[in-house]
């Protein structure tokens, strides 16, 4: 495939014979220029971690004997509510693919009654057409998130082997039919681990440029989750130690300096501190992966799922729905916000309103 300018500049920025202090000198005094001192905060609200899906790495996979719920309206609004009591006004609505627990018309409804107590819904869920997407961008959300996973089709099919995710092209067009359907704001990332990580930042930032000439009204981001420990017990393909993430993280932003940077609880509290003034634009914060995480709604439904077939089960006491993966930044919100103060950043808890549009 032949590359461009940009993307052979970002290939030089990854190799080992750039020093990283320069890079990070210069991705730390473009990030204030575009961005300020800001951090923007968000919290993801699983509602279901039921999946059709069998995905080696992933805990949600269909093939797992996890404790698995879906969480009806109420149940969501109460998880909201305590999301929205410790500050937050942006909210990302994450689900496993099932069709049938967590269709259209129930994501659309959950994002209506989120967009009645905060002003930006974001989803990170399972792939659907352009005009499944439509009525849930008419229902207020304004941004979705699709991972990859890998961009090397030989490997996806090896990790992807049941279920609508096995489609790789159909995954790859996802962000396209989501700018189709009105979505403004288009959220990348490959999972870190899964594969060589040059190669997979390659190919990456390939589709980051293509997204900002083809989808030029909608603001690109970029997420960089790494595996973290989970249900199934996979174990990494490939090494991705900090100082790469560091690397990647900056030459992302030297190279595409207009889009937003993304880091989740899957790093630990000194990484994340340390690398949220040279690239980063938005962190999740006081996050929970499991749905029901937060206020513990929804255990009078937990099951496990055998064959398709859910079975009752009795929880222990105070146990919830089983996470996707297990966090390593679990500080409260209040602790991330008050240390990004501490080193001269300004958590921004809000960023848009309908109103401005």
């Amino acid at each position: 495939m032949r590359k461009s300018a940009a993307v052979r500049r970002f290939e030089e920025l990854l190799a080992d014979g750039v020093p990283l202090e320069q890079l990070a000198r210069q991705a730390a005094l473009l990030t204030r220029r575009h961005f300020g001192r800001t951090m923007r905060l968000f919290a993801p609200l699983y509602v279901s971690n039921e999946c059709v899906n069998v995905c080696k790495y992933c805990g949600f996979s269909r093939d797992n004997p996890i404790l698995r719920v879906t969480l009806d309206y109420e149940q969501v609004e109460a998880e909201a509510r305590f999301l929205v009591g410790q500050g937050f006004r942006s909210i990302l609505l994450v689900a496993g693919e099932h069709p049938k627990l967590v269709a259209p018309d129930y994501l659309a409804e959950c994002v209506r009654r989120l967009r009645k107590l905060v002003p930006s819904v974001s989803l990170e869920v399972g792939p659907l057409e352009m005009a499944e997407y439509q009525p849930i961008v008419s229902a207020g959300a304004d941004a979705l998130i699709v991972f990859q996973e890998t961009y090397d089709p030989a490997r996806y099919a090896e990790l992807h082997t049941a279920g609508p995710k096995k489609d790789f092209a159909w995954r790859l067009a996802c962000p396209e039919r989501a700018y189709a359907a009105g979505f403004r704001r288009l959220g990348l990332g490959a999972l870190l681990g899964l594969g060589e990580w040059r190669r997979e930042a390659l190919a990456l930032a390939a589709h980051v440029e293509y997204l900002l000439k083809h989808c030029w009204k909608a603001q690109v981001t970029v997420c960089f989750p790494r595996l973290r420990p989970a249900a199934g017990a996979f174990q990494p393909l490939a090494t991705v130690d900090e100082r790469d993430l560091t690397r990647l993280i900056c030459a992302l932003r030297v190279t595409f300096p207009q889009i937003g940077l993304v880091l989740s609880t899957r790093e630990r509290p000194q990484f994340r501190d340390g690398i949220a003034p040279l690239g980063i634009t938005s962190m999740s914060a006081g996050a929970h992966t499991e749905p029901g995480g937060y206020t513990g709604v929804g255990r009078e439904k937990l099951h496990v799922t055998r064959r398709g077939k859910p079975l009752p089960v009795i929880p222990a006491e105070d146990e919830n729905a089983t996470p996707q993966f297990i966090i390593s930044d679990d500080r409260s919100t209040a602790e991330v916000a008050a240390r990004l103060r501490e080193i001269g950043l300004d958590p921004v808890w809000k960023d848009w309103d309908y109103a401005f549009g």
